[in-house]
């Protein structure tokens, strides 16, 4: 039995809880999600000692049903956590001219190559720039939102092992290499 999946997860009194026919709504100060879940799991919102309580339980002990029980109840807990106090991402431009802009709902990128990037940013999530365009912050309530968009930056340039130009997550550490060693001490 999944040990993620029987535990029940605390409702905090700022956020509602729907569940109807396969969809579950979750409703906080930070926006609205909805997930439509499978059919093997069973949601139920139950009242409790120190507020509501959400219990995911699977209808049967085939493979799928446990494939999918754990995998629910950690999707179901991280929109209440981020309705609740919502997901950040941060990331970081290293190299010489290498800058972020924003315009409207779009960031540009101008890291390296003939022409700017451009990415599109999804509803619910919000971009900002610090340190003149060098630093990148992505959040919002939808953790698969914020998460893509930030995969989806650090893709166009990702940080080389040599100078360590490129962009980076906050506090990501990479592994820098030598490059080529002179060898003028055994050279005729």
């Amino acid at each position: 039995m999944s040990r993620i999946g029987k535990k029940p997860i605390v409702v905090p009194s700022t956020v509602k809880v729907a569940v109807d026919h396969g969809n579950v709504k979750v409703e906080g100060p930070k926006g609205k999600l909805s997930l439509a879940h499978h059919a093997n799991v069973k949601i139920s919102v139950r009242a409790a000692a120190g507020g509501n309580e959400v219990l995911v339980e699977r209808v049967d002990d085939e493979k799928i049903s446990r494939s999918v029980h754990g995998l629910t109840r950690a999707l179901v807990a991280n929109m209440i956590k981020g309705v609740q106090d919502g997901f950040s991402r941060d990331l970081e431009i290293q190299g010489v001219g290498y800058k972020a802009e924003l315009q409207g709902k779009t960031v540009v990128l101008s890291v390296g190559f003939a022409n700017q990037i451009k990415l599109a940013v999804p509803d619910g999530v919000v971009v900002k720039l610090e340190g003149q365009g060098t630093r990148i912050g992505i959040s919002g309530p939808d953790k698969q939102a914020v998460g893509q968009l930030a995969a989806e930056i650090r893709r166009v340039r990702k940080p080389e092992p040599y100078q360590g130009k490129g962009i980076r997550y906050v506090g990501e550490v990479v592994k820098r290499k030598a490059g080529k060693q002179f060898a003028g001490a055994g050279a005729k």
